[in-house]
């Protein structure tokens, strides 16, 4: 595997403080495990999701392949036919086996823990909002066991063998440096909430 190998792609789902629905789409590459996009709309079709691929692509580069459930979102036949003109081969996994989609599905348990399940949103922006800081956190401080309890990003920017010369030397300063900066991130996300919530009718 490599980055751009496979992307996963899911929908989480949650309400408002005020009953209001609304879905997320994320998107992962399994192979750097970093959270691509997290998109946060109240309601998303097919042609939304064609979309945040297709800007995906321009900002990251074209995967080998899409991984998703059977979704009538991510089936629709104008969506599969756009990525295989593209040279994305779509993957659906086996009806009712969302372990098949294991590093989504884990990604998203992680979302939905630590950002859904603590904050109360009261709107779309909000969520967004919030949910953009935390992805900052979750891609660039947050250590992964899979990467040597690195975040995402150095294994995106870099070469693996590079980063294995510095690793004594970056988990060093990941390690010293990581409470200073969640820290920073949870006051940010607070003072986010905070103008939010005044803003809100």
């Amino acid at each position: 595997m490599h980055p751009n190998h496979v992307w996963a792609i899911d929908f989480v789902h949650d309400k408002l403080s005020n009953g209001r629905s609304y879905k997320m789409l994320t998107v992962l590459d399994e192979f750097t495990r970093q959270a691509l996009c997290v998109e946060v709309q109240d309601k998303m079709n097919s042609d939304d999701v064609l979309r945040v691929i297709h800007r995906l692509l321009m900002k990251y580069g074209k995967p080998e392949c899409i991984r998703s459930d059977n979704g009538g979102e991510f089936v629709a036949e104008h969506l599969q036919k756009w990525l295989r003109k593209v040279g994305v081969k779509p993957i659906q996994i086996y009806p009712g086996s969302p372990w098949e989609n294991g590093y989504n599905e884990r990604f998203n348990g992680i979302l939905r823990q630590e950002v859904l399940n603590a904050e109360w949103f009261h709107s779309i922006k909000q969520a967004q909002v919030a949910i953009n800081i935390w992805l900052k956190e979750y891609n660039h401080i947050r250590p992964h066991h899979a990467l040597g309890m690195r975040p995402p990003m150095p294994e995106t920017l870099l070469e693996k063998s590079k980063i294995s010369g510095t690793e004594i030397g970056a988990r060093h300063l990941y390690i010293t440096g990581i409470l200073d900066l969640l820290c920073g991130m949870r006051l940010k996300l607070a003072s986010v909430n905070f103008i939010l919530d005044i803003r809100s009718p």
